[in-house]
């Protein structure tokens, strides 16, 4: 594969080298280092938004009905990352995100590639960071990440998203659920969709009481929308809130910087991990170490903790 080639095609927002550039990301990691060093100086001017929440809140739908609000109201050019449950046979996204977004799938300045988790934890897949570098490149003015929405561990989304909408809605249970999730502390908006449900002023005022009780070190005062989304029904004010977030990152008043920087030091440590594991299971030796190491630790007559010890100070002296 001509890297130089793929480069200059993502940086001319050809579709067909930014979806060659993804699979690279999620298939073949190492490989697509060289392709990411050549990009990442080109990132840094989309707004990255995520969107999270728990199954069936509408997550799917409030996203296909924003990106068409940029497209025909904004005309601006958007990238969808869904990112789905694997699949248990492929291993690959199940893809039921993309099937709620036929209205976009042809617009030429719509981009949506739906991702498999592959058994990675906290909402995202272990490439969304990667491909998110590339939809960057590419010169989309928005990027929106939809996290799988399952279990309680969707926080990961506010180590690659500019700003992260929460979306609860009426009915769904016990609401001290969210705060276990962690989801009060990264959401720069809440919205409340189905809002035409029984129920929807009972979750907003919680919702007001629970934010009352946090003071964020920025300054912003998370908003609470409320929409109906397969009806198109508040989508205006939610973009008209994005914007409002936008405007405080961009006044200074918020520490831009250190945020990235504390996402940029999490990005490092989360290469440095997957390097580090790359190389001791590409050691032939080591491979068949672990393999005899597997035996000893099932039959109980020596404990993972020392093995794993004596690897470490192997492959750091080398």
């Amino acid at each position: 594969m001509n890297i130089d080639s793929l480069v200059e095609g993502i940086l001319a927002r050809n579709v067909r080298s930014v979806a060659r550039a993804i699979t690279l990301a999620e298939n073949y990691p190492h490989e697509a280092a060289e392709l990411l060093r050549h990009v990442y100086p080109k990132t840094g001017k989309a707004l990255i938004i995520g969107v999270t929440g728990a199954p069936g809140a509408g997550k799917s739908s409030l996203v296909d009905k924003l990106s068409l609000y940029y497209r025909k109201e904004r005309d601006l050019s958007v990238a969808i990352v869904a990112v789905d449950p694997s699949s248990p046979f492929s291993g690959g996204a199940i893809l039921g995100d993309r099937i709620r977004m036929q209205a976009l799938s042809l617009d030429p300045k719509t981009f949506i590639r739906s991702m498999a988790t592959r058994g990675n934890l906290g909402g995202l897949s272990r490439a969304t960071a990667d491909a998110v570098a590339i939809l960057d490149s590419a010169s989309y003015d928005r990027i929106i990440v939809e996290t799988v929405g399952v279990g309680q561990d969707e926080v990961d989304i506010v180590k690659t998203a500019d700003l992260s909408i929460v979306v609860l809605v009426p009915g769904m249970g016990d609401d001290v659920q969210t705060i276990k999730a962690g989801i009060m502390e990264i959401g720069d908006i809440f919205v409340i969709n189905k809002a035409d449900r029984d129920g929807v002023l009972r979750t907003e005022r919680e919702l007001e009481a629970l934010l009352s009780m946090t003071e964020r070190a920025d300054g912003w005062k998370p908003p609470i929308v409320k929409t109906i989304a397969i009806q198109s029904s508040g989508i205006n004010e939610l973009e008209q809130a994005i914007e409002l977030y936008k405007q405080h990152l961009d006044s200074g008043k918020a520490n831009v910087f250190e945020r990235k920087r504390r996402v940029a030091e999490q990005r490092l440590i989360q290469l440095l991990r997957e390097r580090l594991l790359q190389t001791v299971l590409e050691d032939d030796s080591l491979k068949t170490e672990l393999d005899k190491a597997a035996i000893e630790v099932a039959a109980k007559r020596c404990d993972p903790y020392s093995i794993v010890e004596n690897i470490c100070k192997r492959v750091i002296k080398k």
